[in-house]
């Protein structure tokens, strides 16, 4: 074949300049640029990072760091006019109420759940103080979380028990038109607290809607908290108890030592059996022989 008469020849006489010539014309594209790639280049070592990379997008605290604080120490000391337990260490009730906190704990605990109703049988049995105490005593431990919600829309008194200002709309949280961050304050970094600035007489229906259960429900969620204490007005004069029985756990009796008959407490008894769990009953205002706890 002609080509390869052509290729001995040159081998036999070596590469002619002219041959020379046409082999560099073939071979300087191929020289002049570097092969293509398909592996990305790599940045130097010390090279500057992009400025993408350097801003990354900053993250949001979580829901329990965006309750806004408000001080309480200061404004209670001024404004409260019940004993509390985070002022009174070494009272007999603040010792009452450490126990209290300890038996509801372990007993919580035992069975996984979270959700705490304090009521009474009447008012006036101090189901408010009961539940503010209980609150404080709880956020005393170390590493915990405790929400207390004012869920009495008949007499809130939470506010005004801790006093602390109240702004809030607790009817307007339960129907999903506020968010859980705008409605709670901080008065402590462990325990939240939920306030109601104003009276409701459809409270029973309030509280037997589909938005309170999932209000309360992401309420436990977002909030990671490890108890969360309910507030509710009595149970023999008004059906808001009953109403909110399905979004709890137990339900903590508040009874007063001068007033609650026998009579009473079977009647509430009656009223819990089948819906929800009577964790105990408090005995408030107790004589010196009998106990606050039983």
């Amino acid at each position: 074949m002609g080509g390869t008469r052509i290729l001995e020849k040159d081998d036999e006489d070596g590469m002619s300049e002219q041959g020379f010539k046409r082999f560099r014309r073939r071979r300087a594209p191929a020289e002049a640029a570097p092969a293509a790639s398909d592996a990305p280049r790599q940045r130097p070592l010390d090279a500057p990072a992009s400025s993408a990379s350097a801003q990354l997008p900053a993250t949001l605290p979580e829901p329990w760091e965006r309750i806004r604080q408000v001080p309480f120490q200061d404004a209670a000391e001024q404004r409260v006019r019940l004993p509390l337990v985070s002022r009174f260490r070494s009272t007999p009730a603040a010792k009452s109420f450490d126990l209290l906190r300890t038996r509801l704990s372990h007993t919580l605990r035992a069975r996984g759940w979270k959700r705490v109703a304090v009521t009474s049988p009447a008012s006036g049995c101090g189901s408010t103080f009961s539940a503010v105490n209980l609150a404080l005593s709880l956020a005393r431990v170390p590493g915990s979380r405790t929400v207390l919600m004012d869920l009495n829309f008949r007499q809130p008194g939470i506010a005004r028990a801790m006093g602390i200002q109240a702004t809030a709309d607790m009817g307007a949280y339960l129907s999903g038109a506020v968010q859980m961050e705008d409605q709670l304050l901080r008065p402590l970094p462990s325990l939240a607290v939920g306030l109601n600035s104003a009276k409701d007489q459809d409270a029973a229906e309030i509280l037997h809607s589909r938005s309170c259960g999932a209000a309360v429900d992401d309420l436990m969620l977002r909030s990671g908290t490890d108890t969360a204490l309910f507030d509710l007005p009595p149970v023999l004069e008004h059906d808001d108890a009953a109403a909110f029985l399905p979004q709890v756990d137990g339900v903590l009796l508040i009874s007063d030592g001068a007033s609650t008959t026998a009579a009473q407490l079977a009647a509430c008894e009656k009223m819990l059996a089948g819906h929800t769990e009577l964790l105990g009953v408090v005995l408030n205002r107790a004589r010196k022989s009998e106990s606050p706890l039983n």
